[in-house]
């Protein structure tokens, strides 16, 4: 009988993403970025799927699932590895989708990440974010940024996730990592604490409403590092995101506060790679004074692209300029870089100037 070990070993021996278990078919697994089947272990039925639900729930998990019909957890599998799992009811039966999470050793430059992203988790102040689509691997660049700051400099970490995905060992840092749900009831009560818990740097696992934005720019006002991550596209688009969370009586006030604190913002697509796994392209946005300007002044807000394309003196990139360089380096095909970018046929024109075939 297949436990749920085996699909877990097969997604880590295929090199995947995530694997879905739904009752009454086979498992799929994600490998860059495509489903392909399980042919190699047997199909689900319910009772399969309820069985593994059990082998890595703990009672907490079980009891959101029978109040609400889902939870996500982080599960740890000897001798396997760490997942980020999703469990939910589906058409009455159990579906589980686990996500392989990358261990903490992961460094920033192994990411193929710019030198802007290793100066930002070197601030000492202010606020930086990660932002892009579900699956852009913003936990491994936090978590690789996080690992930055634990082996550089002797502070005191405190993460507020939900749930904990990686975890990080005591090096030069003390980290206190506390997961919404089993030690903190929410992200904005565990905000509302941290204050006194003497924090040199806070990651907040996600920006999801008002009072965590508030939350994250208070502190960052107050003197500490904050990271955190949202699920938007791009620097312009997590600008607004964040605006827009305010009233509008208070978003002139929200734009002040965001330019003080703002120290830059990572956005990330992955691709398929040509000779790797899967590329990160990455759009980093430094806040200049230039830049600090557009995000006080609604009506300059869509200049901050330009700023981007303009800024490589400081560290600043587009996405469509990184593409050009991954495809220059043959790192990834010329389809998946037009598809990834902002504007194909910009890029095509960038890729025909740069004497590269198009």
């Amino acid at each position: 009988m297949a436990s749920i070990g085996d699909y877990l070993r097969h997604l880590v021996d295929r090199g995947g993403s995530d694997v879905h278990l739904k009752a009454g078919g086979p498992a799929f697994i994600r490998v860059a970025g495509e489903l392909e089947e399980v042919a190699e272990l047997p199909a689900l039925e319910a009772e399969d799927t309820a069985r593994f639900a059990e082998q890595v729930m703990e009672q907490s998990a079980i009891d959101r699932v029978v109040r609400g019909g889902e939870a996500d957890f982080a599960v740890s599998v000897r001798g396997v590895g760490r997942f980020r799992a999703a469990v939910f009811r589906q058409r009455g039966a159990i579906g589980m989708v686990l996500r392989a999470v990358q261990p903490e050793t992961v460094d920033i430059p192994s990411l193929g990440l710019p030198p802007a992203v290793r100066a930002m988790a070197e601030e000492q102040r202010g606020l930086v974010l990660v932002t892009g689509p579900t699956g852009s691997g913003k936990t491994t660049t936090t978590a690789a940024m996080l690992g930055h700051i634990n082996s550089t400099r002797r502070c005191h970490i405190v993460t507020i996730e939900d749930p904990i995905e990686i975890l990080h060992e005591d090096r030069q840092a003390l980290i206190d990592q506390r997961e919404v749900g089993i030690d903190t009831d929410t992200f904005a009560t565990a905000l509302r604490a941290v204050s006194r818990q003497d924090p040199d740097v806070i990651f907040i696992g996600e920006m999801r409403d008002l009072e965590t934005v508030g939350a994250a720019l208070q502190a960052a006002e107050t003197g500490h590092l904050v990271l955190s991550t949202l699920h938007t596209n791009d620097a312009t688009e997590t600008v607004n995101r964040i605006i827009d969370l305010h009233p509008p009586h208070q978003q002139h006030q929200a734009r002040l506060a965001l330019a003080n604190v703002l120290r830059g913002v990572v956005s990330q697509r992955l691709l398929p790679g040509q000779r790797e796994g899967r590329v990160p392209a990455v759009e980093t946005l430094v806040t200049t004074t230039r830049v600090r300007e557009f995000l006080i002044d609604a009506d300059k807000t869509d200049q901050i692209p330009d700023a981007i394309a303009e800024g490589s003196y400081y560290g600043m990139q587009s996405f469509d300029q990184h593409l050009l360089e991954l495809y220059r380096e043959g790192r990834v095909a010329l389809r998946d870089a037009m598809r990834a970018s902002t504007s194909p046929h910009d890029f095509r024109i960038a890729v025909r100037a740069a004497g590269l075939a198009a």
